[in-house]
Parts: structure tokens; sequence; C-alpha cells
């Protein structure tokens, strides 16, 4: 099935983007054209696949110490940097 396709000009464009934008969400596309020449198309975002959990699995190791105090050293180099 072919998606609709609109074309509207960019004044109208500007005055009613979120009547566009409403349309688009609906599966429509619409192009903007200046001066009868399409110069850019609003297009519904593409499926997404589902995302996938713990595709980094033992990639890394996280130190047991991860969220401990920062160095005294390290800590005055950021209060400095301020």
């Amino acid at each position: 099935m072919t998606k609709p396709v609109s074309v509207v000009g960019v004044h109208e464009a500007k005055t009613h983007l979120s009547r566009l934008l409403a349309r688009v969400a609906a599966g429509e596309e619409i192009q903007i054209a200046r001066r009868g020449e399409v110069v850019a198309r609003l297009v519904p975002p593409r499926e997404r696949s589902p995302r996938r959990l713990g595709v980094d699995e033992g990639r890394f190791t996280v130190p047991d110490d991860f969220d401990g105090a920062l160095p005294a050293e390290l800590l005055d180099a950021f209060e400095r940097s301020l």
C-alpha cells in the first residue's frame, strides 16, 4: 500500500506545523516546497526493532569501588577547574 503524500508551501508548514506533525504521526508523508520545488520531507519514523538487553554482557567489568570516593588530588583538580 502506498503512503499518502501531500505537498505544502513553506508558509503553510510554518503556520500549521502541529497539524502537519499530527498527520505525519498518522502515517502520511508531507513534502514542503519553496516556489514549487520540494525542499524537505516530513515522514513518520522508521519502525525500530525492540532493544535487546544484555548484548554487552561479559565485555567489561565494573570495579567494586566504582562509586567510591575519588582521590584527594583528583577532587582538588575538579574544584580548581570551577
